[in-house]
């Protein structure tokens, strides 16, 4: 990002629309894999099976984790999901450059800090000069529209 010009910082909708995007698509995706695998399991092992609380939790916890991974891999190798890209959106460091693995994992970390207190930390988008949320000022990044970019 060049300091010198003003950057065309993403505002709150635009971003959730993003967000709702790649969750759905993320979301698809592993019932799919869940739908295929269920199946496999079905054919493989006789007699009834039960789903159980742990298997519940097991199943949120890794759809969690999944949804980190992937927000992660895409920030760090293309700095866009993309559901960021149909938006046309990327995100990069405040400074200029590369998204690095480590500033992935703390954005992503404050997205859960930012969603804590009633999404109070998604609120400081409408406010801020650089529409940073929480998870961009921990993370010290910002998203822009990619014009010109593609």
């Amino acid at each position: 990002m060049n300091e010198s010009s003003p950057a065309p910082y993403a505002g709150l909708v635009t971003r959730a629309t993003a967000f709702v995007l790649d969750v759905a698509l993320l979301n698809g995706s592993l019932a799919v894999g869940g739908t295929v695998l269920g199946l496999a399991i079905s054919v493989l092992v006789p007699g009834e099976s039960r789903i159980d609380g742990s298997v519940v939790i097991a199943a949120i916890a890794g759809s969690t984790l999944a949804l980190a991974a992937y927000l992660v891999v895409f920030w760090t190798l293309a700095g866009q999901t993309p559901g960021m890209r149909f938006m046309g959106l990327r995100l990069e460091p405040v400074g200029g450059g590369r998204v690095s693995p480590g500033r992935a994992l703390a954005r992503v970390a404050g997205m859960v800090l930012a969603a804590l207190p009633l999404m109070a930390g998604y609120a400081l988008i409408l406010f801020d000069e650089r529409r940073q949320g929480l998870q961009d000022k921990l993370a010290d990044t910002a998203v822009l529209y990619a014009v010109g970019e593609g």
